[in-house]
C-alpha cells in the first residue's frame, strides 16, 4: 500500500514539474507582450489614476489633493463640456459618415471597368497628404471671405457658409476634411468587397433578388466583420482627434502664435475643441497635470464603453432588421 502511494505521489510530482515548466515556457513566449503591456499601458493608466488625485504642476512634487481635480473638471472647468459634446458628435456624425462613404467609394471603384488604377490613386492619395497641411489647405478653400468654394457657391445663388469661422459649420466643415481622406477605408473595403463569394451574387440573382437585397443579405454579412473593424478603429482615432481641429481654429482665427503667446483651442466658440486638446491644454499649458490625468481617464473610459457596445450590438448593426 505504502508502494502505491509513494507511485502516486511520485507520478503528481512528475505532473506537476511538467506543468510548472508549460507555465514557465509560455510566460517566456508570452514575455514581449507582457512586457510591452506593462511598460506602455498598464503603468501609464496606473500613473493617470495616481496622478488624477495630486495636485502636480511638473516642478514640485505631487501632493494628495482627493477628489477636487475631478471636482474642477466637471464642475468649474468651462471647457470640458463643450469638448466632450463635440468629441461625441465628431464619434457620432463623423465616424458614420466616413464609413458610408469608404464604403460607397470601394463600390463603386469595384464596379468599373476601365480605368480603376487611376481611380483607385486618386481616391487614395488625399490620405497621404499630411494632417496639418491638409487641414490648411481646407481653410483656405473654405475660407468665408477669400475661399473658392464659397465664391463658387455665391455664383449660383446658393448662401455661403461660414466654415471654420462659424460655429455652426466648423464641426461639418472638419467632417469634410475627413471624408476628403477617405483613402485608408476605401482600399479596405475594396479589398473586402473583392473577396464575396460570386457564386453567392450568382445565386440571389436567379433567385431574382434586387440590387439592394443583394447588398443587404449577400454583401453586408460577408464584409461585416471589416465594417465593424472601420467602426471601432475609427471611434478610437476619433476620440483621440488634435491636429485637425487645433489647426483650422488657428488658421481660421488668423492668430499667428510665437514666443509668449498662448493660443486658446476652440475657435470660434469652442465649436472645434476636443478632449485631447484639453488634455495638452491642461497639462502642458497650465502645468495642471492632475486636471489632465483626469480628462485623460474620461477618454479611456469613453473609448472603452464604445468598443464594448459596438462589439455587443455587432450583429444588429450589421444585419439591421435581420
Amino acid at each position: 500500500m505504502s508502494t502505491v502511494t509513494l507511485a502516486s505521489k511520485r507520478r503528481r510530482s512528475g505532473l506537476a514539474a511538467k506543468r510548472r515548466k508549460q507555465a514557465l515556457r509560455t510566460a517566456a513566449f508570452m514575455s514581449p507582450w507582457l512586457i510591452g503591456f506593462t511598460v506602455f499601458f498598464a503603468y501609464p493608466l496606473l500613473s493617470t489614476v495616481y496622478f488624477s488625485f495630486m495636485h502636480y504642476d511638473g516642478f514640485k512634487p505631487p501632493t494628495w489633493s482627493g477628489t477636487k481635480n475631478w471636482t474642477y473638471v466637471f464642475e468649474h472647468y468651462p471647457y470640458f463640456w463643450p469638448a466632450l459634446r463635440n468629441t461625441l458628435w465628431l464619434v457620432v456624425v463623423m465616424v458614420s459618415l466616413r464609413v458610408v462613404f469608404g464604403l460607397g467609394v470601394g463600390l463603386l471603384i469595384t464596379k468599373i471597368k476601365t480605368g480603376t488604377g487611376v481611380f483607385r490613386t486618386l481616391f487614395y492619395l488625399p490620405y497621404l497628404a499630411p494632417p496639418v497641411a491638409a487641414t490648411m489647405a481646407f481653410a483656405f478653400l473654405l475660407n468665408p471671405g477669400t475661399g473658392p468654394v464659397n465664391s463658387v457657391l455665391e455664383k449660383i445663388g446658393i448662401p455661403a457658409p461660414g466654415w471654420f469661422n462659424d460655429p455652426t459649420w466648423s464641426k461639418p466643415a472638419l467632417t469634410l476634411l475627413a471624408l476628403w481622406g477617405i483613402g485608408d477605408l476605401m482600399v479596405i473595403f475594396m479589398a473586402a468587397l473583392l473577396d464575396v463569394p460570386q457564386e453567392q451574387y450568382e445565386a440571389a440573382e436567379l433567385d431574382g433578388a434586387s440590387a439592394w437585397q443583394r447588398f443587404r443579405f449577400v454583401t453586408l454579412p460577408n464584409i461585416s466583420p471589416i465594417v465593424m473593424f472601420a467602426v471601432v478603429t475609427g471611434v478610437i482615432q476619433t476620440m483621440q482627434y488634435y491636429t485637425q481641429p487645433l489647426i483650422a481654429g488657428k488658421v481660421a482665427s488668423g492668430v499667428i502664435q510665437g514666443a509668449g503667446t498662448q493660443f486658446e483651442p476652440g475657435y470660434p466658440e469652442k465649436s472645434t475643441l476636443t478632449l485631447p486638446q484639453l488634455v495638452y491644454n491642461l497639462g502642458f499649458q497650465r502645468f495642471d497635470y492632475g486636471s489632465a490625468c483626469v480628462v485623460a481617464l474620461v477618454l479611456f473610459a469613453l473609448s472603452m464603453v464604445f468598443t464594448a457596445f459596438l462589439m455587443r450590438r455587432r450583429g444588429g448593426l450589421i444585419q439591421a432588421g435581420d
